[in-house]
This record gives C-alpha cells, sequence and structure tokens, in this order.
C-alpha cells in the first residue's frame, strides 16, 4: 500500500532532532518532546488535510516560532487558528501568533483549509524553534541567520531537512520563499544541492503584519497572485 503524505509527515516530525552544535547563547526547542499534546494536534491535522498522495507545491518558511509551530507542531499555526479554522482543539497551550494571523487570512481569501492545504505544503529549512538568550536573561525567537556561525553550525541539517521534504512528495519545479533574507540563505544553498528549479520570494507574514497591516490585502492579493490564483 503506498504511504500517503500524512503518514511521510507524521514521521518526519516523529524523527525530528537537532544534535549538532549551537553557538553560546542558543537553544533549539523541539516541541514534539517537550509536550505529548503536540504529537497529537499535529497528527489531527495532517490527517485531516494530506491524507492522500497529491504532490504539493512547497512553501518555505525561517523557523518555527515558540508560539506558533513551536507549540502546535504546525508551521504558521497558533492554538487560535488550529482550533477555529481547523478545528483541532489543544487543551494544554493558547497561543496568539502574528505571522499566523495573516497566514490563516490569506488562506481564507485562498478559498479556506481544505482547498489551500490540498494544494500547498509549509515547513521550514530548519523545522524547529530556535531562541537565544539577552544580556537581560530572557529567551527571544531566533531566526537562523541571525548569527553567522548559527547558519555555520546549521547548514547541514538544514539541507537534509529540505531533502526529506522533497521525499515527501514536494513539487520542485517552484517554490515559494517566505522572507527575503531567508531568500538568499535559501539561494546560496540551492546553488550547492539544485535542489528547486525556480524560487518565488514573498514578503514574510510577521514583517506584513508588523509594518504594513494598513496593506495588508495588498499582500494577500500578491500572495494569491503569485500562486496562480
Amino acid at each position: 500500500m503506498t504511504e500517503n503524505l500524512a503518514d511521510k509527515i507524521i514521521t518526519f516530525n516523529r524523527q525530528l532532532h537537532y544534535s549538532g552544535k549551537l553557538p553560546e547563547g542558543f537553544q533549539v526547542l523541539n516541541p514534539f518532546l517537550q509536550n505529548p499534546e503536540t504529537m497529537l494536534v499535529m497528527e489531527a491535522f495532517y490527517r485531516k488535510y494530506y491524507n492522500d498522495t497529491r504532490r504539493r507545491k512547497f512553501i518555505i518558511g525561517i523557523n518555527p516560532s515558540r508560539h506558533g509551530a513551536g507549540v502546535t507542531g504546525i508551521p504558521f499555526t497558533d492554538t487560535k487558528r488550529l482550533e477555529s479554522v481547523c478545528g483541532i482543539t489543544m487543551h494544554s497551550a493558547h497561543t496568539h501568533e502574528v505571522s499566523s494571523w495573516f497566514i490563516y487570512d490569506m488562506i481564507a481569501a485562498y478559498g479556506g483549509a481544505n482547498e489551500f492545504y490540498s494544494r500547498f505544503y509549509i515547513n521550514s529549512p530548519f523545522p524547529l524553534a530556535i531562541i537565544r538568550k539577552t544580556r537581560e536573561g530572557n529567551w527571544l525567537n531566533a531566526n537562523y541567520y541571525d548569527d553567522n556561525s548559527l547558519f555555520e553550525m546549521v547548514k547541514g541539517f538544514m539541507i537534509a531537512s529540505l531533502k526529506k521534504h522533497i521525499e515527501i512528495g514536494v513539487d520542485t519545479s517552484e517554490v515559494y520563499i517566505l522572507g527575503k533574507k531567508n531568500a538568499d540563505f535559501i539561494r546560496k544553498l540551492n546553488k550547492e544541492e539544485k535542489l528547486f528549479d525556480r524560487i518565488t520570494v514573498l514578503e514574510h507574514p510577521r514583517y506584513i503584519q508588523q509594518y504594513k497591516s494598513k496593506e495588508k490585502q495588498l499582500y494577500i492579493d500578491k500572495y494569491l497572485l503569485a500562486f496562480g490564483e
């Protein structure tokens, strides 16, 4: 029997583990190890939307935030959208994440979650949350490219992760990358590894929500145009 996408994605997430080095002051959070319910809601999500063998277009984020996928295990999906849009309740955590807000408004404009997820798969080159310690001793979200030594340490893991996403069954003829700086780094990896034929860059949802919220509809239209809708 052919393994469907849900099985492949769930297996990928179950096996996620970063054991490489990190610069001082950085940590990696694995939501699947830190909260048993994360595994349950993640499985429910992929069984609901990816229980088939259809090839998906690939949307690439940066790395999960600790309030979005760092809690739910589902890219750009906080617990609020997980329940209100996807109909999956998470009892052990309650999160609101600004990027999730934009993504799900865009998904609504596309035609809803069923329609969108039947055609697209979202994940990250570094699929676990990264946090860094401030001088005051607080922990904040970090991006894999925030520190050159961090990028060099996680680069091999990122390439391996992207190759596993491709094995899951994504269309490599065109890939959509969220965030211009993210795209610069993915282009470097793509030049070395020849993973994708064409790269289309879109503004990152967090940037749109924080700095361009008054023009939000323009960016939603830009996403839909890029997706061919």
